[in-house]
């Protein structure tokens, strides 16, 4: 089936194709919101709120960007606002439990993507406060860049910005963490 015709009947209300679209996207979307939420079942929480503003609002949808960035978009903005109702105490992925923050620093700054050995300790508790200190879009597009390994392009496409922006953005972000971290 082709992406006009799936769309369509999308947009028709056939519930067959809704069906697919969640089967297609279920798994990104569960984590991308879980990597914002740190928790498996507000990630499927929100994931479901996702899928509800997506077929509510799938007969609205233009085609200005690719399906699959829209619903992207939906599942950051939703995760945004849950951590927003949760008095914005988890705001990050995963990361801060399986580094340490010599190598968050290495990493940030472009080097290699250290291994993964969960570390539950001050460090953490420190990466998570500075993290938290970032503004939105930076968080969002360093998360989007570093963790999910989306592309510039991608991550422009999302954020419904330019790649230029997308660029900026991760790099004040890595400008801000280093700030943070020397202080």
């Amino acid at each position: 089936m082709t992406d006009v015709k799936f769309l369509f009947l999308l947009q028709s209300g056939d519930s067959d194709a809704f069906t697919e679209l969640i089967a297609i996207y279920r798994k990104n979307v569960i984590n991308i919101c879980y990597r914002f939420l740190l928790n498996r079942e507000d990630a499927e929480d929100v994931s479901q709120e996702v899928f509800i503003e997506v077929y509510h609002a799938i007969k609205k949808f233009r085609g200005d960007a690719k399906l699959n960035s829209w619903i992207y978009r939906i599942a950051v903005t939703k995760s945004l606002d849950e951590i927003k109702k949760q008095n914005r105490k988890k705001r990050i992925t995963s990361l801060g439990k399986t580094l340490n923050m010599e190598e968050v620093v290495h990493w940030l700054s472009g080097g290699e993507r250290p291994d993964k050995k969960l570390q539950e300790d001050e460090d953490y508790t420190l990466l998570l406060d500075t993290l938290n200190k970032l503004p939105d879009n930076q968080r969002i597009a360093l998360t989007l860049s570093k963790i999910e390994g989306y592309t510039q392009p991608e991550i422009a496409e999302i954020m419904q910005t330019t790649s230029t922006g997308v660029d900026s953005l991760i790099y004040r972000a890595k400008i801000n963490l280093k700030s943070f971290f020397l202080r």
